[in-house]
């Protein structure tokens, strides 16, 4: 399934009626631009540190994350003896991507941006597409969005670094 951008903004209010640690997971991916898998799967041990580095699970590549000082202390204050988001059923392991994804479309279904739904292909990559598009409008570089994204090919770094032009257009043409 494509996940839709959508804008800042809206982001984070969506962010706002979600279960408090999906929140916090989603607001983690949309700082780091980690995928959500990789957000859950940190270990409390590890993001004790602010500062690690993150061994991505689809690529294998590693990638250094920073979580802002806010934020880090949101996490940890919740966070349980091995996982950050541990699983409700079992605290031995993480919180599954299924999990954040339900509750983001139980939020997404209550919104409406600019007089439309939002779009039907919101998921937890779509915070990750955030991150890309802000990362391409500070530096401007599509070289530096796709180093933070460990992307391999330039052609997907610019799909996610211009989400927000392509899905403009789409919304012009009505899809």
């Amino acid at each position: 399934m494509r996940a839709d951008y959508v804008p800042r903004d809206a982001l984070r209010l969506l962010l706002t009626a979600l279960m408090p640690a999906n929140r916090r997971a989603l607001e983690v991916s949309e700082t780091t631009g980690l995928r959500i898998g990789d957000v859950l799967a940190i270990r409390t041990a590890e993001m004790s540190r602010k500062r690690w580095t993150v061994r991505e699970s689809k690529t294998g590549k590693g990638k250094r994350v920073y979580i802002p000082d806010k934020l880090w202390r949101e996490c940890m204050q919740h966070a349980g003896e091995v996982y950050v988001w541990p699983s409700r059923s079992d605290p031995r392991r993480h919180r599954t991507r299924q999990a954040v994804y339900k509750d983001l479309r139980r939020v997404a279904k209550m919104y409406r941006l600019d007089g439309r739904k939002l779009r039907e292909h919101i998921s937890p990559h779509t915070a990750r597409k955030v991150y890309a598009v802000e990362q391409y409008r500070a530096s401007g570089s599509m070289q530096r969005v796709q180093q933070l994204l460990n992307h391999s090919d330039e052609a997907v770094t610019m799909l996610y670094a211009m989400a927000d032009v392509m899905t403009d257009r789409r919304l012009k043409r009505g899809r």
